[in-house]
């Protein structure tokens, strides 16, 4: 490929990393399934040691996400009170797509560190491929995810998977501004 060919997609992509943001607040319209196949394929290519390919996808339905919702509501309901667990409940249930990524587990802690930080980049790519289409994503990671409860759910195997995520996604009802840090802030020249 000639660099001409190649400059207006690296500006494209890199304006999709510097632009990408966490959505909080989704429109209550749902997003076509082709686009969240477009973005799954991404997955499969992002780095991994070995190719071990540690990812696990599930994309969960209206039972599922029910379940999970009113899983969180009573871990909130003991922690801070009816209230609280109500408009936890309510925000939830209104969130429009829902998935969860889950890596294999590994007896080698390497090969486990490496396995996860290979799921992190599958992560990185789906959200990335869906904010090119215009669609937002909030990766969770909260303490309904660590439960057996949410496993049980979701229907894997806590022993041989862990969770990555919990992960929302759908169109933006509004995209809060950012900022980051001067690049200055914590890059080293080593000589």
């Amino acid at each position: 490929m000639s660099d001409t060919a190649a400059a207006p997609t690296s500006e494209f992509l890199n304006r999709i990393l510097c632009e990408r943001r966490t959505v909080h607040d989704f429109a209550a319209r749902s997003v076509p399934q082709a686009l969240i196949d477009s973005a799954l394929e991404t997955v499969r290519w992002a780095p991994n040691h070995h190719r071990t390919e540690p990812w696990h996808i599930y994309l969960l339905g209206p039972v599922a996400q029910q379940a999970i919702a009113e899983l969180n509501s009573k871990k909130v309901l003991e922690s801070r009170g009816e209230r609280a667990a109500e408009i936890k409940l309510a925000r939830w249930l209104a969130m429009p797509g829902w998935l969860v990524m889950t890596c294999d587990r590994s007896d080698d802690e390497l090969r486990e560190r490496e396995d996860y930080a290979a799921c992190c980049c599958a992560a990185q790519n789906f959200m990335l491929s869906l904010w090119g289409n215009g669609v937002g994503v909030k990766w969770t990671t909260g303490e309904v995810v660590r439960s057996t409860a949410f496993s049980e759910v979701v229907g894997f195997n806590r022993a041989t998977e862990s969770v990555v995520g919990l992960f929302w996604y759908g169109w933006p009802a509004q995209v809060n501004e950012q900022h980051r840090r001067p690049l200055a802030d914590f890059l080293k020249f080593v000589d």
